[in-house]
């Protein structure tokens, strides 16, 4: 699978075949059809039954998710066939090991897993959200018709918060094969290609963001800060939790490695880099926000938590180009003014969301990180919770959170303020 760009005439792409390759689905980076709900062979059952019972076997402690681990055997990954089983066994591994870390019976098939689906063994944006997810319909970005497959605490706050991420990326499907297009267009200043993709990218910008700001409805902020965001983090920067080297993953007899890996966060969404992208919107932020020149910035790191063909996809649209290049010139004539403008609105909707994630992050994290602890049970993600100021608030990915976000809202922001 090569990830260098074909160039094609916009007429010529076929969505179905040009973007199957990259794992690029109608809806977007979410797969054609909902997840697997469970493994079909028998085999997997008790891991299934372990999932299934998840919140109730974390709540009861050493009696409950250690004795189930503990008595599992290590399966093998030799009889999972498709990819959706694959994806499903990933998920699950995924949430066990931040539900109890980690002995082989997780660790040595996660291992495995994780390998095939190009991704690192550890609860990934992928994991928590585009592949984790029912749906009672065919329209994913339907929230009433949506539900989780595995949650850490059975709470509808979870599931709300797991849930609105599937419906963003869902609305958004349907812009990626126009803004392909675009990109193609640039080179042969097909204005109207351009002017329509960019009102279009607008318009699913502004639509992402209203299903962002429905997370107020069913998300309680103390449950998700207190019960919910400690088993999302990973085990990087986590000294404090005292996890100086990360997390062993124990293969047994003997074998095993230390590893430092960032948790799941919604920056690890390939779709928000795809706006980015055909933008050219540069962001030079690193995962401590401090910019250092030669370094890849959080952006590029953060790509290796995307599953293979996602990273793929960014790389491939990377090497079309940007629409920012042909926006940064001057005006030729009226069609290109108005491509100008729709540039600029589209950078605009694009800095307004962004700046609507920090109000969300304002009052799930910033806000209750400000309250006295609530008791919360103390695991591999309590430390990105200890820090109570907010210029050292940390993500659960790793980053010291809001400087990040706010830099690279004004990085978009930046980037819509054209040269001529």
């Amino acid at each position: 699978m090569s990830p260098h760009a074909i160039r094609q005439n916009s007429s010529q792409i076929n969505p179905s075949t040009e973007l199957r390759k990259f794992a690029v689905s109608r809806n977007a980076f979410l797969p054609e059809d909902a997840p697997l709900k469970q493994l079909p062979n028998a085999y997997y059952e008790p891991w299934e039954l372990i999932v299934h019972n998840l919140p109730s076997l974390i709540e009861a402690g050493e009696t409950g998710i250690r004795r189930a681990v503990d008595q599992l055997p290590v399966l093998s990954t030799d009889r999972l066939q498709s990819e959706p089983e694959w994806r499903r066994a990933y998920v699950i591994l995924a949430f066990v090991t931040h539900a109890y870390i980690l002995p082989p019976q997780i660790s040595v098939p996660f291992l495995k897993v994780s390998k095939h689906l190009e991704l690192p063994p550890v609860l990934t944006y992928a994991a928590a959200n585009l592949w984790n997810f029912s749906c009672a319909g065919d329209d994913f970005s339907n929230l009433a018709d949506l539900d989780t497959l595995i949650s850490f605490t059975g709470t509808q706050s979870e599931a709300w918060f797991l849930l609105i991420s599937v419906a963003m990326e869902a609305r958004a499907g349907a812009i990626i094969p126009p803004m392909m297009a675009a990109l193609d267009a640039v080179k042969t200043r097909e204005y109207d290609v351009i002017i329509s993709a960019l009102d279009g990218l607008r318009t699913c910008i502004d639509g992402v963001g209203v299903l962002l700001e429905r997370m107020y409805e069913k998300n309680d902020p103390s449950i998700f800060y207190n019960q919910i965001r400690p088993f999302l983090a990973g085990s990087k920067s986590m000294e404090a939790a005292g996890l100086p080297r990360g997390v062993f993953y124990d293969e047994g007899e003997g074998k095993g490695e230390w590893m430092q890996l960032r948790g799941g966060s919604n920056g690890q969404s390939s779709l928000i880099q795809f706006f980015d992208i055909v933008l050219g919107i540069e962001h030079s932020t690193t995962g401590n926000n401090t910019p250092e020149p030669g370094l890849p910035s959080y952006h590029e790191l953060i790509r290796d938590y995307m599953p293979g063909p996602h990273k793929r996809f960014l790389i491939h649209m990377t090497r079309m180009g940007s629409i920012r290049e042909l926006a940064n010139l001057p005006a030729a004539n009226d069609d290109h003014r108005r491509m100008k403008e729709a540039f600029k609105a589209a950078t605009e909707a694009l800095t307004i969301f962004r700046t609507k994630h920090i109000g969300i992050v304002t009052r799930y994290i910033i806000l209750p990180s400000k309250q006295a602890a609530m008791g919360g049970r103390q695991n591999l993600a309590s430390a990105s919770s200890s820090k109570k100021e907010e210029k050292e608030l940390t993500g659960t990915g790793g980053t010291v959170l809001v400087p990040f976000l706010k830099q690279s809202r004004d990085e978009t922001a930046e980037a819509g303020k054209l040269k001529n």
